[in-house]
């Protein structure tokens, strides 16, 4: 990763903060972006350990924030080796009890958030043969209760990177995806806190693993390294679940 640049959606707390951090530890410069400033608080911390990382504040949904988080990478490293589609949300529910609003909101920053990003960073990933990894989900593979508009919206962004993996495959772009299992974030932690027995529903969020166990951030940020090193994988979905789509 020495040497390389990348843009990490998302990379405020959980996934996207440990996958920043491992990328600075092993040579690359990071563009940390954010819906809030926790993004400021994660570049802070590369750059007190001697990395190198921008902080750029913006929603991923908004055509004019994508294009702003693309441009002030640029701005500061002159290029674009890898982009992490990694921003997204949870909105639990069915499909008779999620409202339109939610509905909509997910496939914005779920799906449009990754089309935005990806457009504006391709034509740049093409000058340096660069890569795109999307997050994805287990779900995406296997169905799970109460989460009718996130299990479409990560199944949209499996049939995307698909899509995307051939359309520009010629150009020497790697496209792929990771598949998390549950993973103990803060996201996951205050879904589990606003529930009617915390203790039960976590409980029962564990046991969708067969190894029994929540995965943490930075066994996901592994993966996304591999993906993003790996030269010979394009249009990949890996899975880090805890074999819960085995």
């Amino acid at each position: 990763m020495k040497g390389k640049v990348a843009v990490i959606t998302g990379a405020g707390a959980g996934i996207g903060e440990a996958t920043a951090i491992l990328f600075a530890k092993e040579g690359a410069s990071v563009c940390c972006a954010d819906l809030t400033d926790s993004g400021l608080r994660v570049a802070k911390k590369i750059k007190d350990s001697g990395g190198n990382a921008i902080f750029v504040q913006g929603d991923v949904s908004k055509p004019e924030d994508a294009k702003r988080i693309i441009d002030k990478t640029l701005e500061a490293y002159a290029k674009i080796d890898i982009l992490f589609n990694n921003a997204g949300i949870v909105i639990v529910g069915r499909i008779d009890n999620t409202s339109v609003e939610d509905w909509d909101k997910t496939m914005a920053i779920n799906v449009r958030g990754i089309y935005l990003l990806s457009k504006y960073a391709i034509p740049h990933l093409k000058k340096t043969k660069g890569t795109i990894i999307n997050t994805a989900s287990s779900v995406a593979l296997k169905g799970v209760k109460d989460r009718a508009a996130y299990t479409a919206s990560k199944g949209a962004v499996l049939a995307l990177t698909r899509a995307m993996a051939m359309d520009y495959m010629e150009d020497g772009v790697r496209i792929n995806c990771i598949s998390p299992g549950t993973t103990d974030t803060p996201s996951f932690r205050e879904r589990v806190a606003q529930s009617e027995d915390p203790e039960e529903a976590r409980r029962q969020l564990i046991l969708r693993q067969p190894m029994k166990r929540l995965g943490k951030p930075e066994e996901i940020a592994d993966g996304v390294l591999f993906l993003a090193s790996n030269e010979f994988c394009t249009g990949t979905s890996l899975s880090v679940d805890g074999g819960m789509t085995t």
